[in-house]
């Protein structure tokens, strides 16, 4: 038998750099694929981890949510545009915002803001059904208004009244709305601080409630909640350089609206509890800073009026020109009045009708009084 003769020792270096090339050719490319292959054949899901009760803040928050969301309800405003060469209106969508139940008589209260200078407003339900709103009234300065619309009983589901008087920075609190029109949505937060003071279109807006709970366009009329469940506030506005969340909001207190809206469903407007005093800051400063006090000086007391009623003085100027202040009013009730915002904000807690005690600085002597508001 012919025997073969011995490979060259370059060969059979070479044929083992082959066989080393195509193992590691295999086992980098090729069996991970093959492995993955065999191994999507006996795939299966795995099994889920019990995961326990739900934390008792979580189930707060479910519960609030499921038991308010169904009031809660989404505003659609539109515009009339007229064509002044064809007479023909075009009617185009121009926002839109929150708003929630306030009775079964079909009531809802928004901010005013959201419906202010529209043509119709379109009122969407839990049952997804859309609804024509009439106005029935409006307070531009507390930004609240009220609609109505027709629709069942059964499908009204009023929110529980809650308390504003007595909030206390930190509470926790809820805001359900429709930002950006994604309706029914719930965001949590704590009250970040009390008696805010804005500036809006339609005036200073004092007396809110300031939240980092997150709200923004489109939560505007929407509830806040207490950790009850409860409306303690109506959604008003946010601070914001972007327009966006920014963690402030800000939201009228349930108090202020439990006042104002019961006058708008019965009146159309809210009558403000007035004194009939005319006051203004400049002037107080003058004199109180003199004085070394804290209060509204009286300018003037209107003929008729409740302070006139009460014998509240007004200031004097005398013939050579010299002012002999009037009374300095320097609380109402259980409130501090250092300037004309606090004094209205005062009188704000009252309704027409109440009877309140002022206290009064009158020639260096402390009295009170009490006045009959008109």
């Amino acid at each position: 038998m012919r025997e073969r003769p011995p490979l060259d020792p370059m060969l059979r270096t070479l044929r083992l750099a082959l066989w080393l090339m195509a193992a590691l050719l295999f086992f980098n490319w090729v069996w991970p694929s093959l492995q993955g292959w065999l191994l999507a054949l006996t795939a299966e899901p795995r099994a889920v981890t019990p995961r326990g009760s739900l934390a008792e803040v979580e189930q707060t928050n479910i519960a609030i949510f499921r038991k308010a969301s169904p009031s809660v309800v989404y505003i659609t405003t539109t515009e009339d545009l007229v064509n002044l060469w064809t007479r023909d209106i075009t009617r185009i969508p121009r926002g839109t915002g929150s708003g929630f139940v306030w009775d079964g008589h079909g009531h809802i209260v928004t901010n005013f803001h959201v419906i202010e200078g529209a043509s119709a407003a379109y009122v969407r339900l839990q049952d997804q059904k859309t609804y024509r709103a009439v106005l029935v009234g409006a307070s531009p300065a507390d930004d609240l208004a009220v609609l109505r619309i027709q629709a069942s009983l059964s499908i009204l589901k009023p929110l529980p009244i809650g308390s504003s008087a007595d909030l206390q920075v930190g509470q926790m609190v809820y805001a359900i709305g429709n930002p950006f029109g994604l309706d029914h949505t719930l965001t949590t937060g704590v009250i970040s601080a009390l008696d805010r003071t804005i500036r809006t279109e339609n005036g200073v807006v004092d007396g809110l409630i300031q939240t980092d709970a997150a709200i923004n366009p489109g939560n505007s009329g929407g509830p806040l909640l207490d950790s009850a469940g409860r409306l303690v506030g109506v959604n008003t506005a946010i601070y914001s350089p972007s327009g966006a969340y920014a963690g402030i909001g800000f939201a009228v207190p349930v108090d202020r609206v439990n006042r104002v809206v019961p006058q708008l469903i019965a009146h159309g407007r809210y009558q403000r509890p007035e004194l009939g005093v005319v006051v203004d800051d400049r002037m107080s400063r003058l004199v109180t800073e003199r004085l070394g006090v804290d209060g509204v000086l009286v300018l003037r007391v209107e003929p008729g009026s409740a302070a006139a009623e009460a014998g509240i003085r007004g200031s004097r100027i005398l013939a050579e020109g010299n002012l002999v202040p009037g009374d300095i009013i320097l609380g109402i009730g259980d409130r501090e009045t250092r300037d004309a915002a606090e004094l209205r904000a005062a009188l704000e807690r009252y309704r027409v009708g109440d009877e309140v005690r002022l206290r009064l600085l009158r020639e260096g002597r402390l009295i009170e009084l009490p006045v009959l508001l008109q």
